[in-house]
């Protein structure tokens, strides 16, 4: 069964840095997609960031330049450093992860594998 326990949210200063992780387990394939959502309250779930071992990280354009997702295989671990952060990246973050496809997904709809979420709260 997979697992996705994320950790790392709190309170970050406007123009701070955050980092968070997400403890990734129970499975064995090495065709994964494992990708950073954020939601607040009464808004769509937005995909932030996306790692998959054969492909290019990718980024949503709104964090493109301040966010760097990385994965620590041994571990299995996923991370998401948000650098310079800003008012509008405060929300819960969600690990997600999805097993099926060539290449990785961004939509919500396409993980089957979700994390409790962490909540990040930024301090102006």
């Amino acid at each position: 069964q997979v697992q996705l326990v994320e950790s790392g949210g709190g309170s970050v200063q406007v123009g701070g840095s955050v980092r968070l992780a997400c403890a990734a387990s129970g499975y064995t394939s090495d065709r994964f997609c494992l990708a950073w959502f954020r939601q607040t309250p009464g808004m769509r779930r937005e995909w932030v960031a996306a790692f998959r071992s054969d492909e290019v990280d990718k980024y949503a354009d709104s964090v493109k330049g301040r966010v760097t997702i990385s994965h620590d295989n041994r571990n299995h671990k996923l991370y998401l450093q948000m650098d310079n952060v800003r008012p509008e990246d405060a929300a819960m973050y969600y690990c997600a992860a999805h097993f099926r496809g060539t290449y990785c997904k961004t939509t919500s709809v396409s993980f089957d594998h979700w994390g409790q979420g962490t909540q990040v709260t930024v301090l102006s």
